[in-house]
Order: C-alpha cells, then structure tokens, then sequence
C-alpha cells in the first residue's frame, strides 16, 4: 500500500493534481471534507456526531476525523493506495493517522507540499472566485488570511514528517503536466 499526503495553500492546484495522481497510481482520493459531507449524508453514527458539533459551530474532533478515515481504509484492504488531501491539518492529527495505518501495517509514504509564491496564490484564488461562485475566493483580504492560517497551521506537520525524511516540496507554478510530471519524479 502506497500513501500519499499531499499539501498545498489554497489556490496551489491540489485538487487537479490529486485527480492526476489518483488515475496514475489508482489511489483512493481521501479528502476529510468530502468525507464528511458524505458520513452527514449517509447519517452514519460519525457523520451525525459531526453534523451536531457542526451545527453548534464547533470544530470537529479529530477522533471523529480518524474514525471517518479509518471507515474508508478498514473497507478498502485491497486497495493500492490512498490519497490524503487536506489532512493531517495538525501534528496530534499527523500522529492519530502514523498510528492508524501502523495497525493496518501501512505507513504514509511520502508529502509532497506544492509551494506556491503567494501572489500567485492570491491571483488564482481571486479569478477562481470569479467563476466558482466560493464567496470566500472573492476577497483579497479572506483569501490573504486563508492563505496565512494555513502556513500557521500547517508548518508543524511538515516539520513532523521532515524528521522521518518523507517531505518532498515541488514547485506549484508552471503548466499541469510540468508540476504533474515533478509530483511523479519525486515519488520515483
């Protein structure tokens, strides 16, 4: 099994590298919002404590993040892979999910951490907002303070997996195919 963990700012390109990787490599797209959406929907035992704590404008726990992931991955043993995007957000997150996949005799494998100037970020972020109707891509001012929260946020969980040699950063600015082809070298 081959695990993925791919960051990146908003506006960096994740989600269109993350189709590119799931077909070349045939991973399971693991995205912790989809995820949650989908438990909500499906008014699963996770997705109703969620969906409550969500509704009250809490956060949601990370041991009700852990269980949604470990749902898919317990029913997935075949599978070649996973994908994670948008997580682990935080190191107690980044230990929770080295800890889940060492029970299932898995690792992750590799972070590959698109790095994107942040004007360039602002400037995708600003003309997506144009056409996707994210109100939150339609400020400057928001898209400079998401931009900010998740260097804040994610910086200690790159250092985490830093330690064990596993962070690959791979410059976000160029056409798809080059940082495509970049994702695929430093994954070998």
């Amino acid at each position: 099994m081959f695990n993925i963990i791919l960051f990146g700012p908003p506006g960096s390109g994740k989600g269109t590298q993350s189709e590119n990787l799931v077909k070349k490599y045939g991973l399971i797209h693991l995205s912790t919002g989809d995820l949650l959406r989908a438990q909500i929907t499906q008014q699963t035992p996770l997705g109703l404590e969620a969906k409550t704590l969500m509704d009250k404008g809490e956060l949601v726990p990370d041991h009700v993040v852990i269980g949604m992931i470990d749902d898919v991955v317990s029913s997935n043993p075949e599978a070649k892979g996973f994908l994670f995007d948008g997580f682990p957000r935080t190191v107690a997150q980044a230990e929770a999910l080295d800890q889940l996949l060492e029970s299932k005799n898995a690792k992750v494998d590799i972070l590959l951490s698109l790095v994107v100037p942040e004007d360039e970020l602002v400037k995708r972020l600003l003309n997506r907002g144009k056409t996707s109707g994210r109100t939150d891509d339609q400020n400057e001012s928001i898209v400079a303070d998401r931009i900010k929260e998740y260097h804040k946020k994610t910086t200690a969980v790159a250092d985490y997996y830093k330690k064990f040699d596993k962070v690959n950063e791979i410059v976000g600015v160029g056409s798809v195919d080059e940082i495509f082809e970049a994702l695929q070298k430093a994954i070998g």
